[in-house]
């Protein structure tokens, strides 16, 4: 296998074996639930700024429309009916080679800080990293003390500290609670914490090592609570804010109709989560300058993308789940520093799942395992890579399942039953098909019809037979994925799944 300082082998053909790498270090940054189109100068200045410096890819996709299956196609270079992560397997199989297992065995320092609990080591994503940090959480511990901090007033949050003080080291537990209600900042769900460490370890390590590093902000996802300078920044005329954080978030109780939500409060959730892309940004900002006071900015990737989108009343839903809309797959994708400064931008159709092999190369790395497992196609500006003609994405299983939703609301209404399938997506610069297992088609053409408000399937039958076809040739007839081997989770990782809006 190649040391970090030697040049990418060309084991296959869509590597060019000419190319070489000046970078030393490898960050990928995961702006949670950022969708493309809400992102830009407004949202997003110091993702804009490295995108001017940088390489901009307008055409990025992930293979999922939520957390658990994206990161593991990031990982792995896998789609998910390949890789098995999904709402019903919730976990990343270890016979699955990682990227941070390649970067790892090839002598780097590996650390990840994580503020989503599903990119935890409870859920297989800690392989290959000397250090992964929940990074909402002062002082590393199993116990959670989230059910501290969503306590609606002083008597439930009192009730949770003495339900979970004594689960685990109670000085720890109480160290998480004092930092969580007294010293973390209004508004912030873990990144400012992130950076600061961050910055700590940058300052401390020692440099003889390369390091690769990986950070997952979810300030962008439910609730929307960013801090109230910037929601002031993009509310509508005439909104308060505190009109704005009093609207219920709760998006599988919407979908099943527990409650309804105005166009005027859609629009209030929508500028606090631009508000939310604004603090975020602000913070990969702090990032940057870390890595530029540590000396190390100039021979780093910087790799900057979205998992996945969101919808905020688009097409009747709230959150990411149950469809395949372009509203939730379609990304920001940054890279910045060797073969990607000055790069301009790209319209080439891309993939989350593209990263592996991208960073494999920029770094000149080898990891014919990694590689070899995986459907990515390098985005290495000398790349031999045949561009991509189409992207596909899946929907495996529904999370939370048509189970757990009659569990917690009881009967349903028939269009949630409706969401119990598996879906596929292949997606062309034209057009967009959506195929079900439960026999649904649909066909957009995105020149006339970016929003996918219009079904074609029925009008153009060959067109659908012709992407249908596609969709066969890249993946396994669709069948039922079924519930195999959930994780049994903590009952505080449920509990901040749920307030995620997951459970």
């Amino acid at each position: 296998m190649a040391g970090p300082s030697e040049t990418t082998s060309a084991s296959s053909n869509e590597r060019d074996p000419e190319s070489h790498s000046t970078v030393r270090n490898v960050v990928l940054v995961v702006l949670d639930t950022a969708r493309a189109k809400s992102s830009g100068p407004e949202t997003t200045p110091a993702l804009t700024r490295l995108a001017e410096e940088g390489t901009t890819f307008d055409n990025a996709f992930a293979a999922a429309p939520w957390t658990l299956p994206s990161h593991a196609s990031m990982f792995t270079g896998t789609y998910p009916s390949e890789h098995g992560t999904h709402g019903g397997h919730t976990y990343l199989d270890a016979e699955l080679r990682t990227l941070p297992e390649a970067f790892s065995d090839a002598g780097y320092e590996t650390i990840g800080v994580s503020n989503n609990t599903w990119i935890t080591e409870e859920f297989g994503f800690h392989r290959g990293f000397d250090d992964l940090r929940k990074g909402w959480q002062y002082i590393q511990s199993d116990a959670d003390m989230g059910a501290v901090v969503r306590g609606e007033d002083l008597r439930e949050k009192l009730q949770a500290t003495r339900d979970r003080l004594f689960d685990g080291n109670p000085l720890v537990n109480a160290a998480n609670i004092l930092y969580s209600e007294v010293f973390q900042p209004a508004g912030d769900d873990g990144a400012d914490r992130s950076t600061t460490w961050i910055a700590n370890w940058l300052a401390d390590r020692d440099d003889d090592e390369p390091f690769f590093l990986f950070c997952n902000f979810i300030e962008p996802h439910v609730e929307y609570d960013p801090p109230r300078e910037y929601a002031e920044r993009f509310l509508p005329a005439g909104a308060s804010y505190d009109d704005a954080t009093a609207i219920r978030q709760d998006p599988r109780a919407f979908d099943c109709e527990e409650y309804e939500l105005t166009d005027r409060e859609f629009a209030l959730l929508r500028g606090l989560y631009r508000a939310e892309l604004a603090y975020v940004d602000e913070q990969l900002g702090t990032l940057r300058a870390a890595l530029e006071d540590a000396g190390t900015w100039a021979e780093t990737l910087f790799v900057v993308c979205g998992d996945h989108g969101e919808h905020i009343g688009e097409h009747g839903f709230f959150g990411h789940q149950y469809n395949l809309y372009d509203t939730l797959i379609e990304v920001p994708l940054v890279c910045h520093g060797g073969p990607f400064t000055d790069g301009g931008r790209r319209d080439d159709l891309v993939q989350l799942l593209d990263l592996p092999e991208t960073v494999l190369d920029a770094a000149g790395v080898d990891d014919s395992e990694l590689r070899d497992q995986g459907s990515g196609r390098s985005l290495h500006p000398r790349s031999t890579a045949e561009p991509r003609e189409a992207v596909f994405a899946e929907y495996v299983a529904p999370q939370p399942s048509i189970d757990r939703l009659e569990a917690r609301f009881g009967e349903l209404p028939d269009h949630v039953y409706e969401y119990d399938r598996r879906l596929r997506t292949a997606r062309t610069r034209k057009y967009k098909y959506v195929r079900g297992d439960d026999g649904s088609e649909r066909l957009h053409d995105l020149r006339t019809d970016p929003n996918e408000r219009t079904d074609l399937s029925e009008r153009e039958p060959e067109r659908v037979r012709a992407l249908r076809d596609r969709l066969e040739e890249q993946f396994e007839p669709l069948e039922d994925a079924g519930e195999t081997d959930a994780v049994e989770m903590r009952e505080g990782t449920k509990e901040r799944l749920a307030d995620l809006g997951y459970l």
